[in-house]
């Protein structure tokens, strides 16, 4: 098959102008003055690097560290409401989950609404901070990778019940949405990147009909190791899980197939590895443990993998374009996807189908 580049592609600007339209940046300065007025929370406030909005770390000494996200003014505040409602709901069902909380403003309110200096209206939340280290930051061993399995099986289970009006949006990070992006493929290189993502591409368009027949639910869909915290000295090792920015009702099989992606190695030598699954099948071993899947979902699974490397090469480079300025952050993960692209492209159909199943 061959895929058209010139096409209106949905993911583009029109759909989410979150990741496309820029915004006026809220200082710190501002954003202690945002937290007192709102929250009564005195702090020092400094910024963590984030793909759309302002967020901040807020260190209020004997009260305790705190996040403040200032949410992008094109956010929709029925989308951020159905972030905190999942928060809220899995406060409730699993307590014991390593999930930060949400607060309410002085007034009670889950989501004010503040105009910045830059004249803009945004939505506030603060949330609890949760102690540790990134696992984008360190490394992890067999188990430790088999216990953020198993974690990620019982987030499944505790948001199995959940629903809210605006779990169905468009999330362009949603590996099932990638053939929506087929416009972008103009911002990836020309040569062998371009080459390695058209095909991932066709692969991902020959099963797309399988995984529209998949089971869905609301979930995280964003198992990245940025968004896991672990504590090397305890036992439990997952000390949090952050940021549902992306969470969405998508295909159980999606889901899986995100964390696994995001334990693919760093560095990959074609030479001397077997292959990129060496690390994921660990989390899928834990994974296992606490949730069934089904033959056809693990078939699936792995070019959902590749699937998602592609959105993100397509989704990173057309970013980098618009805002240089934040293209070093923006690209951070892509150069590592390309040796695991061309990975998937040297092998069959057949043996990518297989890589779970053994």
């Amino acid at each position: 098959m061959s895929l058209k580049m010139g096409h209106e592609h949905q993911c583009g600007p029109a759909r989410v102008p979150e990741l496309s339209e820029a915004c006026h940046t809220v200082g710190t300065a501002e954003a202690e003055r945002i937290a007192e007025r709102l929250y009564g929370t005195r702090g020092s406030a400094s910024r963590f690097e984030t793909e759309k909005d302002d967020t901040f770390l807020l260190d209020c000494a004997a009260q305790g560290k705190f996040v403040l996200k200032i949410a992008h003014p094109s956010e929709r505040i029925e989308e951020l409401d159905f972030q905190v409602s999942l928060m809220r709901h899995l406060e409730r069902r699993a307590p014991d989950l390593p999930i930060p909380r949400t607060l309410r403003d002085v007034d009670g309110a889950d989501l004010p609404i503040v105009t910045t200096s830059g004249g803009e209206r945004r939505v506030v939340r603060l949330i609890t901070f949760l102690a540790g280290t990134p696992l984008d930051r360190t490394s992890c061993t067999a188990p430790q990778r088999e216990r953020i399995g198993e974690i990620l099986a019982k987030l499944r289970h505790s948001m199995a019940d959940f629903s809210h009006p605006a779990d169905g949006r468009t999330v362009a990070w949603d590996v099932t949405h990638l053939l929506d992006l087929t416009n972008l493929l103009r911002c990836i290189p020309e040569g062998s990147k371009r080459t390695w993502t058209v095909r991932a591409l066709e692969r991902f368009t020959e099963v797309k009909p399988k995984l529209d027949l998949c089971r869905r639910q609301v979930l995280h869909n964003d198992f990245n190791t940025s968004n896991l915290v672990v504590d090397h000295a305890s036992p439990q090792f997952l000390s949090g899980v952050i940021d549902f920015g992306d969470a969405v009702r998508t295909a159980i099989a999606v889901d899986v197939s995100t964390a696994l992606m995001n334990q693919m190695p760093k560095t990959f030598d074609h030479g001397n590895r077997r292959d990129l699954f060496d690390e994921p099948r660990d989390v899928l071993r834990g994974y296992l443990r606490h949730a069934e899947l089904t033959e056809e979902e693990i078939r699936l699974i792995p070019f959902l993998s590749m699937g998602r490397l592609a959105v993100r090469a397509l989704l990173t480079c057309w970013r980098a374009e618009i805002f240089p300025e934040n293209s070093r952050y923006i690209l951070r993960n892509t150069e590592a996807g390309w040796a695991h692209l061309e990975w998937f492209h040297s092998i069959s159909t057949a043996q990518i189908s297989d890589l779970l199943t053994r």
